[in-house]
């Protein structure tokens, strides 16, 4: 079955946080929106959204996608409230009679449908949690690189706001004056990282690669294929080592290969959503990004702007390298 997804706009009454339990307020709406929807009452569900709502989807539009819903799915048999994401949207896992889908609603201070959204289930709640790697680490480079983002606030680390990527680092080498081209940046050879060896942090089997992604211009982003060229690597203690942005046609490792740490995978490239010749390096809980929770990387030891740390974090600016 094709699946069924709509996305309405949010109208969500500010960074809201809540326990994770369902509000009687809002299992109030949930149940309500169950009864309308399964005997076709699409006018009422229409009358239970916000003003804003109702001008975002009117009618017409939200009685044509739960019609077509419910020709594909059927009615809905079971809803389990699951949490709620983005502070106050509640997820519910939601049985029909012929599909699973997680639905998403918020709604405002009147009790008014605000939000809904209409999307594939994945259930995270029995995956693996891992809060730091266990596995020792290496740096995957052999240069002196720079971090250009890392840490755990949004100001040193635009990454913390997505959940598979909250503890990763963007790394870019730069010369005495902070630069990270040598002229004019217009092209990805004056980039310094630009074909430079990136090498397995550890022991691990090679679980994806993706080499296929042309490089792009300096300033100018793919955004289809976001990774660009990508590695992950499985390490014995089942953490996902996951490296992007590799250069087209240069990496060195096959998906199923076992390789030894400091073992070369790849070149660093600029394909995918990047700006600029870097490597993006985190590592996740599972395989799977879309299902993914970020864990927070340590290495074993390494050089910190020129002093020795072990089993450390580096975090924005910091000059990193292997002892």
């Amino acid at each position: 079955m094709k699946h069924i997804i709509l996305i309405i706009v949010m109208t969500i009454m500010g960074n809201i946080t809540y326990s994770q339990t369902e509000k009687p307020s809002l299992k109030v709406v949930a149940e309500e929106f169950d009864t309308h929807y399964n005997t076709d009452r699409y006018e009422n569900i229409f009358s239970m959204f916000s003003e804003d709502m109702k001008k975002a989807v009117p009618l017409d539009k939200i009685t044509k996608f739960l019609t077509n819903l419910k020709s594909q799915a059927g009615k809905i048999t079971k809803r389990e409230f699951v949490a709620y994401e983005n502070g106050s949207v509640a997820l519910y896992k939601t049985n029909f009679e012929h599909a699973l889908y997680g639905l998403n609603i918020s709604i405002d201070h009147n009790s008014k449908i605000n939000g809904f959204m209409v999307k594939p289930f994945i259930d995270t709640r029995d995956l693996p949690k891992i809060e730091r790697n266990t596995t020792k680490l290496i740096l995957p480079f052999k240069d002196e690189w720079t971090v250009f983002w890392g840490g755990d606030t949004q100001e040193l680390n635009y990454h913390v706001v997505e959940k598979s990527q909250k503890n990763a680092f963007d790394l870019v080498i730069t010369n005495e004056k902070g630069k990270s081209f040598k002229t004019d940046g217009l092209v990805n050879e004056d980039y310094y990282a630009f074909g430079k060896e990136l090498i397995a942090p550890s022991d691990g089997e090679v679980v994806l690669v993706v080499d296929g992604i042309k490089d792009n211009l300096p300033g100018v982003m793919n955004p289809v294929y976001v990774p660009g060229n990508t590695v992950i690597i499985k390490t014995e203690n089942n953490e996902y080592l996951f490296f992007a942005h590799f250069k087209q046609h240069s990496i060195r490792v096959k998906q199923g290969q076992i390789v030894k740490q400091g073992d070369l995978l790849g070149l660093c490239g600029n394909s995918g959503n990047s700006t600029e010749p870097h490597l993006h390096f985190h590592i996740q809980n599972v395989e799977n990004m879309t299902m993914a929770t970020g864990v927070k990387c340590y290495f074993d030891e390494i050089s910190v702007n020129g002093k020795l740390k072990s089993d450390y974090s580096p975090i924005k600016n910091e000059k990193i390298k292997n002892k």
